[in-house]
């Protein structure tokens, strides 16, 4: 035992281990003087019951147990290996500085241990011990295990040159858990570097949390086959990959918060040398936030790929999401095979030149977007790595991606610019709340439009004086720039029990009356009615099926392509809608609608004020359009008159409507015998009625049926204000 201990002091001047003393081994006691760490002595003559120890180098070999000192630096002067049967522990608040170069490093080989026990507030901390720390001041941290890997049964690690390797699925290496490793990365041969944390056929036995690789000169973590998970990962100024991972590793990663990476933010392969090898890397990741700039994606998937499935990825700054080389063929195989399978992927703060992928293959569906935290704070640092990380001064974004589906709740933020690259869903049992003062720009053409399935809620809580936004991104914005906001519920049409709808493509209508989509208010919603196929286009707002328990208060449709709002079917009612230079009516509703419409205000509307039907294909559908309409007011011009009652009308109750500035008040097309029925049998009730400002050639209608006296003109405020925009709108509409 002295002979060890003499050995390794000469080596390096080193600590060694703390030992117990067999039956016939004298009992050593601390002499404090002798040069020999010895009896309860933590450094060489020093510790224990001697003075504290300040500094002690480190270096040699662990073969028993031996255990740190927190109150002590230690100085990493060479390699430090925990061999087989070996166990180091280093607790909270240890620091070791290397100072060997590339000779130093800290290795655990096949069947040693390693616990650091590090805590949120005192992590221990291996770094450079050089006066101006920089990247590639010494090795990094090497563990190798009896995990499988697709390398051979066994190998020898790129690093260390120790064995790893095996089929222990479980092998047990120890725990890591808060430590932090800066300025990594010295070369270990001519063509090898260290990273800062390397695992090799690691176990999924050991633990593997709270480490962060801050300043490495290659990559910050990586894992070489095995098994072992690694949560709450942080990897921060990477002079390579910031995370890689290959050569078969079947593991789970949670919570990795990557910044600064020189080239990918995470790099996945299978084989460097056989893409089919197997076992294929097998890697579930999810929580993952990844900030550019990057040069390789901000997912490198190469040299065979492998089966990922990757959840709730947040990416910003980046100029390509997922990097694949054209000439990886069996990357490719495995892409359209849909081995890769990325859902709730959000990009923000997109650089120049982005794109999603550089793959060029048939299946371009392999990146699910979404509204996600990532590793929880979007770009942001997230909470879980304070006080034990540095270096993490990102405070998050300005611009945010919005696409995909929403299945979850899900909460936008005011101070957050979102861009709508593509349609954004919220699916059966999602939720998304969108505060005041949120502004959502188009980019996406025809392709971008918000929906929410049946079973979905929305809640948009705008203000009057902070209202929420929807309008086009574009330089120069104008109508049919993006498609619109549609709502699909389960209430009754008259368009069959389920329907499909015209925008979107979503099923619509049922038998729940009171159904619940969410609620609407002080929402601005711009330059909307993108064609949506060869016969349709959006609305600004489109409302399918939505029943009377959704909440629609204080909308405003302005420069739509088509239709500012329309109500197909259900029983929602709206009130304090405005719709403002419409590409055709500008309120609309038909098939069946059976609710209450409560203070609108209209202006240039480029066809009809307001068109009002019961069912295209069938004028006597049932249940048949019931609408109450009062406190109206339309201001003209318009072409198809302030009321188009068309398509065979409804039973409309109309009071306290202003009409100015047209040449018809309402139409109805001579050939609408269902109409015409109705109006004889006195279905069309409109009363106090004022027209102001008749254009010339003015007529109240065209109907030339027996009953004329369906309109009863009257004194008329209209939708508070006579033509005049009414006090309601102040603060959150445009263009009044």
């Amino acid at each position: 035992m002295r002979k060890q201990l003499f050995t390794l002091m000469i080596a390096a001047a080193t600590l060694t281990t703390v030992v117990s003393c067999g039956e016939d081994d004298p009992i050593q006691t601390s002499s404090c003087s002798d040069g020999i760490q010895n009896g309860d002595e933590t450094g060489v003559d020093c510790g224990g019951s001697c003075q504290p120890c300040t500094s002690v180098d480190l270096a040699g070999e662990v073969t028993t147990e031996v255990t740190l000192d927190a109150s002590v630096t230690y100085k990493l002067t060479g390699s430090y290996i925990v061999k087989e049967g070996g166990i180091l522990r280093i607790p909270a608040g240890t620091r070791i500085e290397a100072t060997g170069g590339t000779s130093a490093y800290i290795a655990v080989a096949q069947g040693g241990k390693i616990f650091v026990d590090g805590s949120k507030e005192n992590p221990v901390v291996m770094t450079s011990g050089a006066a101006t720390p920089a990247p590639k001041d010494w090795g990094g941290l090497v563990v190798c295990g009896q995990a499988p890997t697709n390398v051979g049964s066994t190998a020898t690690s790129e690093v260390a040159g120790l064995t790893y390797g095996g089929n222990i699925v479980d092998d047990n290496s120890g725990s890591i858990r808060y430590l932090r490793i800066e300025y990594t990365g010295a070369t270990f041969n001519s063509s090898k570097e260290f990273n800062g944390l390397s695992l090799f056929g690691v176990g999924s036995g050991t633990t593997v949390e709270y480490v962060q690789s801050f300043e490495g000169g290659d990559d910050g973590i990586e894992f070489f086959g095995g098994t072992v998970n690694g949560k709450y990962l942080v990897s921060t100024n990477s002079g390579d990959d910031s995370i890689d991972f290959a050569d078969g590793w079947a593991g789970t990663g949670e919570y990795w918060y990557i910044s600064g990476s020189a080239k990918a933010g995470i790099e996945g392969s299978n084989n460097g040398n056989d893409g089919d090898a197997a076992p294929v890397t097998n890697a579930t990741l999810k929580n993952i936030t990844v900030v550019g700039p990057v040069t390789e994606g901000a997912l490198y998937y190469k040299e065979g790929g492998g089966n990922f499935t990757i959840d709730n990825f947040y990416i910003s700054g980046v100029d390509l999401g997922v990097k694949v080389k054209d000439t990886d063929a069996e990357a490719a195989v495995r892409i359209e095979n849909g081995d890769l399978k990325m859902t709730n992927v959000q990009f923000a703060e997109n650089v120049d030149g982005f794109a999603l992928t550089d793959y060029a293959g048939v299946n371009q569906d392999f990146i699910g977007q979404g509204v996600t935290s990532g590793a929880g704070n979007g770009a942001a640092a997230p909470d879980w790595t304070a006080g034990w990380t540095r270096g993490l001064s990102n405070s998050g974004v300005s611009k945010e991606n919005l696409a995909g589906e929403v299945t979850g709740e899900v909460t936008l933020k005011a101070d957050v610019e979102y861009q709508l690259t593509s349609s954004f869903v919220v699916k059966d049992g999602g939720k998304l709340t969108i505060p005041a003062g949120t502004v959502i720009k188009a980019i996406g053409g025809t392709s971008a439009y918000i929906a929410v399935a049946q079973g979905g809620q929305i809640f948009i809580d705008g203000e009057a004086n902070n209202p929420v936004v929807m309008t086009s991104g574009a330089a120069t914005p104008a109508p049919k720039d993006w498609g619109g906001l549609v709502v699909c519920g389960q209430a009754p049409t008259n368009v069959g029990s389920i329907a499909t709808s015209e925008v979107a493509g979503l099923a619509y209508g049922g038998n729940i009356a009171d159904d619940n989509s969410g609620s609407i208010r002080y929402l601005r919603i711009e330059y909307t009615g993108a064609t949506f196929n060869s016969s349709k286009e959006f609305n600004g707002l489109s409302l399918f099926g939505v029943g009377s328990g959704t909440t629609v208060e204080y909308v405003q449709s302005f420069e739509g392509g088509d239709d500012g709002i329309e109500f197909f079917g259900g029983t929602v009612n709206g009130k304090y809608l405005v719709s403002t230079n419409s590409g055709d009516d500008s309120i609309d509703f038909a098939d069946g609608w059976a609710g209450t419409g409560e203070y609108w205000y209209i202006s240039g509307s480029a066809k009809a004020g307001i068109e009002g039907s019961n069912n295209g294909n069938d004028g006597d559908a049932a249940p048949v359009t019931n609408a109450t309409l009062r406190n109206i007011t339309v201001v003209g011009p318009v072409t198809e008159g302030a009321l188009y009652y068309k398509e065979g009308g409804g039973n409309f109750t109309i009071d306290n409507f202003y009409i100015s500035g047209v040449d018809l008040g309402v139409k109805v097309k001579d050939t609408d015998a269902e109409a015409a029925v109705r109006i004889e049998n006195g279905d069309l009730k409109m009363t106090n009625v004022q027209f102001d400002n008749n254009a010339a050639g003015f007529s109240l209608t065209d109907y030339a049926g027996a009953n004329q006296s369906f309109v009863t003109e009257g004194t008329a405020t209209g939708a508070g204000n006579g033509a005049a925009a009414p006090d309601w709108t102040n603060g959150w509409t445009k263009g009044l």
